[in-house]
């Protein structure tokens, strides 16, 4: 719990850096900022978004949910957790003490592109040693995770009795360990290039500026999907027990999350489409980039298949998760579009990179988060949030982040360039919408920050499984006791068996008399 409060703790800090851009950007000319310190909030916005808030926060959701799905009574290695945890507020004060930096804060980006970032002021050492712990964190973490996952299942959980969150996090891990030491290296060589003088990005001294992009975006992209998959494990669990209907195609679904890690490795080079790279690199790389839609889609229609003739219950949490789905297909139709080599050539650096990002990273990750928390948030806690509340802070949600967001495309398309803190007065009318929807959009966090916090300290009690979901962690008291279980659990059967009836999960019987079917051998219709 504490790591969602910190995360949620850098979301606000992100979140005023972005409000304090959208109102730099409300009207053509300087308004609030001079453009060095612009710089500094946009890139800062981003790195707390990314590094401090989406990655983590599915860690700490995880952390909480992942050993009472596996029936495990804690993470596999507790101690590796606290540390994996305490080196989050460190990576943050590294990023926030940039601002009171002799020539102010990094200004570089999130991405800190080289020869930009080895010649900026000292601000830019503080960002590059905060993506250093956050780094080491997030790699600790995923270890954490798959040593958990691979020797600490409850007797029964072979991988195909797994739940989809279980899956989800485990191919994270994997992409995390694999790729996360590559956003470490680049920015070791940074330091060294601005510490020590060394000239691994210095074209004059011989240094070759475009290895960075390829080392960065080498971890980069499959960043995107660290920062995905966790939430396409939310909203299976989300979608299932809300629709009351077992998940369509749980194998493929697995197999497409590997596909993802795989597929994930191929594409890094799509981001450089217009740096200069070898020319022969860019058809293989808008292939691999098209064909990574394929698993992507699988979901979607996995998803959407479940939802069909299933009995739903529109709460909060299937709210966010239908939310996601429309979201995430819009970004992923602008994400294919950016595929394509003619157009990225047209929109690269332009706002319409900036929707895209959002549509993936926020209709996508965040919605999914919020789908989780409000899902999770009886467990955790043991109370019942407000559902008048949760339902306003989805719709307020969706309609301001549609326009704040959706108009980013249009001012992209005709040239807008992304990162200037001035434009052109062609754009000045669609700013101010994006602006005012924006600020909205901020405050509809606070109708989410209220409702959690009123339903923690005086909510309604809460069952112990008040969704009537199948899986381990809501067959124990809200919260769960101390090590989670008072008998270790013996899993008989699918996570999802919905509408089979006798079908169980789990069962804390030391000899269970019945077998329920494993997923896929049978398929139940939606129960009530």
């Amino acid at each position: 719990i504490q790591y969602i409060v910190t995360t949620f703790f850098f979301f606000i800090l992100g979140g005023l850096a972005a409000m304090a851009v959208r109102a730099e950007l409300a009207q053509p000319g300087t308004q609030v900022v001079d453009p060095g310190f612009y710089n500094g909030l946009f890139s800062t916005h981003a790195a707390f978004m990314i590094f401090l808030f989406i990655i983590p926060i599915f860690a700490g959701i995880a952390n909480y949910i992942l050993p009472l799905m596996i029936g495990a009574p804690d993470m596999a290695f507790p101690r590796l957790n606290a540390l994996s945890y305490w080196m989050l507020p460190a990576a943050g004060v590294m990023m926030v003490v940039s601002f009171f930096a002799p020539g102010g804060a990094f200004a570089t980006g999130w991405t800190a592109y080289a020869p930009l970032s080895t010649d900026t002021p000292l601000g830019q050492n503080f960002f590059t040693i905060g993506v250093q712990f956050a780094g080491a964190s997030s790699i600790a973490t995923a270890l954490n995770f798959l040593v958990t996952i691979i020797t600490m299942r409850a007797p029964g959980l072979t991988f195909f009795r797994m739940p989809l969150l279980v899956w989800a996090n485990f191919t994270t891990s994997l992409l995390v360990v694999i790729a996360t030491p590559f956003i470490a290296g680049s920015q070791f060589f940074v330091l060294l290039d601005r510490a020590f003088g060394l000239n691994f990005f210095n074209v004059d001294s011989g240094g070759d500026a475009l290895m960075y992009q390829h080392v960065f975006w080498f971890y980069s992209h499959p960043a995107v999907y660290i920062m995905m998959l966790p939430g396409f494990g939310i909203v299976s669990e989300v979608v299932s027990s809300h629709a009351r209907k077992p998940i369509f195609g749980y194998r493929m679904m697995a197999f497409s999350l590997m596909a993802i890690v795989l597929l994930g490795f191929t594409v890094w080079a799509h981001h450089m489409f217009v740096s200069g790279m070898a020319s022969w690199l860019r058809v293989p790389m808008m292939i691999t980039t098209m064909l990574i839609a394929v698993p992507t889609g699988i979901k979607i229609f996995s998803w959407l298949a479940t939802l069909w003739r299933g009995v739903i219950h529109l709460r909060t949490p299937l709210l966010f998760a239908l939310g996601f789905i429309t979201m995430f297909t819009l970004g992923g139709i602008s994400g294919i579009m950016l595929a394509i080599i003619p157009v990225v050539v047209h929109v690269s650096d332009t706002y319409f990179v900036v929707a895209h990002i959002h549509y993936v990273l926020f209709g996508g990750s965040v919605f999914t988060i919020f789908a989780g928390i409000y899902h999770w948030f009886p467990k955790m806690t043991g109370k019942m949030y407000n559902e008048a509340l949760g339902k306003i802070h989805f719709w307020l949600s969706f309609v301001f982040f549609n326009l704040t967001f959706g108009p980013m495309h249009l001012v992209g398309i005709d040239g807008m360039p992304r990162r200037v803190a001035d434009y052109a007065e062609q754009f000045a009318t669609l700013n101010a919408i994006i602006s005012v929807s924006a600020f909205l959009f901020g405050l509809s966090f606070l109708v989410f920050l209220v409702n959690m916090i009123m339903s923690w300290r005086s909510g309604p009690k809460a069952e112990g499984n008040p969704w009537r979901a199948h899986t381990l962690e809501w067959q124990v008291s809200s919260p769960p006791p101390i090590f989670n279980f008072d008998r270790i659990p013996t899993v008989v059967g699918g996570p999802y068996e919905y509408g089979v009836p006798g079908a169980v999960h789990g069962t804390f019987d030391e000899r269970p008399e019945k077998i329920a079917p494993q997923r896929g051998e049978r398929v139940g219709a939606a129960a009530p």
